[in-house]
């Protein structure tokens, strides 16, 4: 059965192989199609396919089709069971290694290795790095979360800006680590639900150094202490603890800072909702023009953006669809599927999406 790559179903088979135009090998026969195959599709500008068809029949002869399927590894995905556990216990494990900070000032590198390294071996389960961290994201333990999430998604943008494997996970690790200043500062201060005095904010801004100075003490890798340094800093001059500008901000830094933003911004703290995911992405591109650096923020909108494929979302004329494509330069403005209708955001400028659903 032949059919529009917009048409594809979760779970649809192809029937032959994929080549481009140029002849390359783009997806093998029997492959199954989901959002990153369908990704891939699209960006060999491969419109149309040969799939199986898609009723299948049950030893017990019921008929079902890949949609009902796909629904059900919707709402349990099959990488939670692996995943799950290691990040929970990586988070209860984070919280010892703050207490070890608050009594000895160090943090043993060997546990902070064993801690991440189960993180890092099984994060290439799941590339929707979105739909991960929100289903494990909860209320609890904000700080400790919060760590190991930023040190997750340290470790893919690293990837993404053509970092090797090992300078990844040192950089994963260094995202980990970024806030292990904050043992330092009174958890009154840390979990007030109002505004911070003055006072108070300046005790907040030492977390910086006092993280600088525990990961000097705990490690021989130097670029790890960088990141806890300056992931406050802004491209601007803004930032604190030095008020650095541009290139004096260490790669590593800018990529901390990014992940840093976007991971506080997703999470339900004391003090805040989580805010939606284009929102928050949005907010990502307007800070990339004064205060967090352009390339490494582009960087991780543009591998972020496509796990948004197959998401439902609502429009400001409140209709609702499904994005079936992204836009390699207008990331906020994709393809939507309203019933049989398509829809091109960068087309009809009217139209803007105003929530997403995962």
């Amino acid at each position: 059965m032949r059919i529009h790559v917009t048409d594809i179903q979760d779970g649809d088979q192809l029937s032959h192989d994929i080549f481009n135009h140029y002849g390359l090998h783009v997806l093998s026969k029997g492959t199954r199609l989901y959002k990153n195959e369908i990704s891939r599709l699209l960006q060999h500008q491969i419109d149309q396919v040969e799939i199986l068809d898609r009723t299948l029949v049950l030893p017990s002869g019921e008929a079902v089709s890949p949609v009902n399927r796909t629904l059900e590894s919707t709402v349990n995905p099959k990488w939670l069971p692996t995943v799950q556990p290691i990040y929970e216990n990586a988070v209860k494990r984070f919280e010892k290694l703050f207490e070890s900070a608050i009594e000895d000032g160090i943090v043993q590198e060997a546990e902070v290795t064993e801690i991440m390294q189960p993180l890092l071996d099984n994060l290439q389960l799941e590339r929707d790095v979105v739909s991960m961290l929100l289903l494990l994201n909860t209320e609890d333990d904000y700080t400790y979360q919060h760590s190991v999430q930023v040190g997750m998604l340290a470790y893919y943008l690293a990837t993404w800006l053509d970092h090797s494997s090992e300078d990844a996970a040192l950089i994963g690790k260094a995202g980990f680590l970024h806030d292990i200043g904050k043992s330092k500062i009174s958890a009154d201060i840390l979990n007030k639900p109002g505004k911070l005095t003055e006072e108070e904010f300046e005790e907040v801004k030492r977390h910086t150094l006092y993280g600088h100075e525990i990961i000097l003490g705990s490690f021989q890798e130097k670029d790890l202490a960088i990141g806890a340094l300056q992931h406050h800093e802004r491209i601007d001059g803004s930032g604190y603890p030095h008020g650095l500008k541009g290139e004096e901000i260490h790669p590593i830094s800018k990529i901390i800072a990014v992940v840093d933003i976007y991971s506080a911004m997703i999470s339900a703290r004391v003090y805040q909702k989580e805010r939606d995911l284009l929102f928050v992405l949005k907010e990502l591109y307007r800070l990339s023009f004064s205060e967090i650096d352009p390339v490494t923020t582009h960087t991780f909108i543009k591998h972020m953006i496509p796990n948004f494929i197959g998401k439902r979302v609502r429009l400001n004329n409140e209709r609702f669809g499904i994005i079936v494509m992204t836009h390699p330069t207008e990331f906020f403005r994709p393809l939507i599927q309203i019933d049989d209708e398509f829809v091109d955001l960068t087309i009809d400028r009217h139209y803007e999406i105003e929530h997403v659903y995962l």
